[in-house]
């Protein structure tokens, strides 16, 4: 006797078909598992033991071997579970039409034969739509998720029973229908017009949000550093549906979800400083997607920049150029997208006060130096706007007028963003962040005048052949908010204001 059913394994984000066969013989009552399954599908004998007779159907007293092919893919997760059952309820003859193999089974089993939500679904019906599969049963939990795939059919079920009863034809189910996207207005709980004042602040926060570049704020405490990076996500351009799709995906995987359908506001990650480096980029003995994906195509927040651990902060630098994370382990290689925003936030040394006008600093120099000296070159080369942020007066505060509102910015932002993905329309790039410098000449060109400017800046400021780059995207972006084709000087000039400052505090490298 023999059953054969089809589930998913994933490595990463991509899902690979896994064909589940049973075959039952004369010999003493045994279940046997192989093709590399883990410790997870290793138990799911006793889950689906009792699942079956919890629901009511004889479970066979038969030797039994339960193949996972392709053998040589090692496999993991609780998805397996109904599909193993599935494929000894047709071995059996409990399922008897042979309709069953038509479908993918993805789901949980609970002992009283409840079919429980699993982690991934949704890239795993993702990857196997991919590959010409189109209708899958998943848990109920599941399923308002994986509709967001349109063109599949996903019927959630939430019994053994209710799924053996459609199986063989007893009764109907009708496919899982998506969830309208939303596409109003987006409302924020977090406003730019609350920021009284810091005018700097919020311009450089509109640059930062319209090119996709990364911001590192420095000011002592009080200064409005964290209330202004909270409030980037409400300036932020819409998520694309192929964007949201991907960030769906990322938290699907993480258990993030929470029965959901699409993500469709921008992420925003705000780890602790005490956060690890596996924490951050993500790992495991079964590697799972870190901060700096689960920010992908959104934000990531790092306050106090300086308290978290220096290994931890070296490890973003290869991220944030490639905007992926490759993670390598002894049983997996994997890769999770991570193009994410990095805005960084920091005192000016461990009182908070160097430099102010308002407070005594009690450092001694040495332990500035220290404390600043935690942020290495190559990180802070690759933070694209640095900006020093003042507190906010007292008449500032006290005075009554409308700031600019998040709404009146977004649509700036998003003039912006539009100009970016029509000049790289037919490049795998959208925003002047991401901008390889080999297309710098084409699309950030100067006239002379500006050429003599910066290379003023440059010897004035030692500036290294990175920040040169990152000056022509920046320049770029400022000449797109005014939506001019030509970078002027006044775009130049603007941007080399927001490379300024790191001589003051790290010295001329």
């Amino acid at each position: 006797m023999y059953g054969r059913t089809k589930t998913c394994t994933l490595e990463g984000l991509h899902g690979h078909l896994v064909e589940v066969e049973t075959d039952l013989t004369r010999g003493l009552p045994k279940m046997t598992i192989v093709g590399l399954p883990d410790t997870a599908i290793k138990e799911s004998g006793e889950r689906v033991r009792s699942a079956i007779k919890n629901s009511g159907y004889e479970y066979p007293m038969n030797r039994m071997t339960i193949n996972l092919f392709p053998a040589n893919l090692r496999k993991d997760g609780t998805q397996m579970d109904l599909a193993i059952l599935i494929s000894i309820l047709a071995a059996t003859g409990t399922v008897i039409d042979e309709a069953y193999q038509q479908f993918v089974y993805l789901g949980e089993l609970q002992l009283n034969g409840a079919i429980g939500g699993v982690l991934g679904a949704l890239p795993m019906v993702i990857s196997l739509r991919e590959q010409g599969f189109s209708k899958f049963i998943v848990p109920r939990e599941n399923g308002e998720e994986c509709a967001v795939v349109g063109d599949v059919d996903i019927f959630a079920v939430e019994t053994v029973g209710e799924l053996v009863d459609f199986l063989n034809g007893k009764t109907t189910l009708s496919p899982v229908l998506p969830q309208p996207i939303d596409e109003g207005p987006r409302q924020y709980a977090l406003d730019m017009k609350d920021i009284k004042g810091q005018g700097p602040v919020k311009r450089v926060l509109e640059i930062a949000a319209a090119g996709g570049h990364n911001l590192l704020m420095i000011g002592p405490p009080g200064s409005g550093k964290s209330m202004s990076a909270k409030r980037l996500p409400s300036i932020l351009p819409s998520m694309s549906f192929e964007e949201a799709i991907e960030v769906t995906k990322i938290y699907s995987v993480t258990g993030l979800l929470r029965g959901t359908g699409l993500v469709t506001q921008r992420p925003f990650r705000e780890p602790h400083h005490t956060a690890s480096a596996v924490a951050l980029i993500g790992g495991g003995t079964i590697p799972k997607p870190g901060e700096i994906s689960l920010a992908h195509n959104g934000v990531l927040f790092l306050d106090e920049l300086p308290e978290f651990s220096q290994r931890v902060l070296e490890v973003l630098r290869q991220p944030m150029e490639e905007r992926t994370i490759h993670i390598a382990r002894a049983n997996a290689s994997l890769e999770y997208p991570a193009n994410f925003q990095l805005i960084g936030a920091m005192n000016p040394c461990p009182c908070g006060h160097f430099g102010s006008q308002n407070h005594e600093c009690t450092c001694s120099m040495q332990q500035i130096q220290r404390y600043l000296g935690r942020i290495s070159r190559p990180l802070l080369d690759r933070m694209d706007l640095h900006i020093e942020v003042q507190p906010v007066a007292y008449e500032e505060i006290r005075e009554k007028k409308d700031e600019v509102s998040s709404t009146e910015i977004r649509q700036r932002v998003e003039r912006a963003r539009q100009i970016q993905r029509e000049r790289y329309r037919e490049l795998k790039f959208e925003t002047n962040a991401a901008l390889p410098d080999k297309f710098l000449e084409k699309y950030c060109a100067l006239d002379a005048p500006s050429q003599k400017l910066m290379e003023l800046a440059f010897q004035r400021y030692k500036f290294s052949g990175r920040t040169l780059g990152k000056l022509l995207k920046i320049a770029r972006t400022i000449a797109d908010l005014k939506g001019e084709e030509a970078i002027g000087q006044d775009d130049l000039l603007e941007a080399i204001r927001y490379r300024s400052i790191e001589g003051k505090y790290w010295g001329k490298s």
